[in-house]
């Protein structure tokens, strides 16, 4: 977002002063995961401790605003504005970050989606449009443009490629929400909503749920068949500081950054907080699912500028959706 944007962010959500009424909960270390039956074969899990973070990458090697993230079939993940703004990162498994892409001139990417063939997909924020690379040949496109747009933020994709872009107005703290087809087609499907941001779809495909930054509402919509959303209905609301990206888990569980609290909230498909996890920096930005079975979840993180991970107890659904190399 622009610099006036992310200030108006940091304002927004930075700025809570209540003391949350989620305490952390905690997690037995080395809970079994269920990645097996989600999973083609059987992949060894990850000795870490579940639900407590440690850094991925150094600070400041990413800039204040660091986004994303996405992982690939390989499993490296992906973040935006690496040692400069307009740029993509991209970062092994094991921490060795570079820039994978500089994106054209002023265009500067938000939240990273990966399509079943592998295609990357970027919310370029600046310029009204969602950007299509190639992962071979890095080239990047324009696959949607709207003039309507605020910024697209963040987005959710379907098993079928179709897009959701969340389109906050930090200014006027409203929202809407926007799908993008397979041939780039844009159509506004919510509207009169508050700082619409992080995005995602349930594991059935029939449910898309919206967060609202600066209203700290978490809204469920039903899938149409023809892509429309409709029984627009509250699944939590929280009472202190802010949200900002979403992903869920295999089993439908909602993970919300919590911009200002430093924290990752797991909220159940019923609305339910089951616990919040340390992230090791107050700013929390967005999230995704990787690692070798889909239980490492990447956090991009504004304070230190750093990505930082944990492990989960079951796979992340985009992990589950994407190809395998």
């Amino acid at each position: 977002m622009t610099t006036s944007s992310l200030t108006s962010r940091r304002r927004f959500l930075w700025g809570t002063a209540a003391a949350s009424a989620f305490p952390l909960i905690p997690v037995t270390a080395g809970e079994p995961g269920i990645a097996g039956l989600f999973s083609t074969k059987s992949v060894p899990s990850s000795p870490m401790s579940l639900f407590v973070a440690s850094p991925l990458t150094q600070p400041g090697e990413f800039t204040p605003g660091i986004e994303g993230p996405g992982c690939d079939g390989a499993g490296n993940i992906y973040a935006v504005n690496y040692q400069s703004q307009g740029t993509i990162g991209k970062t092994t498994p094991d921490g060795k970050s570079e820039v994978f892409v500089t994106l054209p001139s002023g265009s500067i990417g938000n939240g990273i989606r990966f399509d079943r063939q592998g295609t990357m997909y970027v919310a370029d924020y600046m310029k009204h449009n969602v950007l299509r690379i190639e992962m071979a040949t890095r080239k990047v496109t324009v696959h949607a443009h709207e003039d309507g747009m605020s910024q697209p933020n963040d987005i959710a994709i379907t098993a079928d490629g179709v897009l959701y872009a969340s389109d906050p107005n930090w200014a006027a703290s409203t929202g809407q929400v926007w799908r993008v087809d397979r041939d780039g087609k844009v159509t506004r499907v919510a509207s009169g909503m508050g700082t619409t941001n992080g995005i995602d779809i349930s594991p059935d495909g029939k449910t898309l749920y919206v967060n609202e930054s600066v209203q700290r509402n978490v809204w469920a919509f039903d899938i149409t068949a023809s892509g429309d959303l409709a029984n627009k209905r509250l699944l939590v609301k929280f009472p202190d500081y802010g949200f900002d990206g979403m992903r869920i888990d295999v089993l439908g569980n909602l993970y919300i950054t919590r911009y200002g609290k430093g924290v990752v909230a797991k909220v159940s498909p019923t609305g339910q907080v089951l616990q919040e996890i340390n992230v090791l920096g107050a700013r929390p930005s967005n999230i995704c699912f990787g690692g070798p079975d889909g239980r490492t979840a990447y956090v991009t993180e504004v304070e230190h500028q750093r990505l930082v991970q944990f492990r989960v107890d079951h796979p992340g659904l985009e992990w589950e959706q994407r190809p395998r190399r």
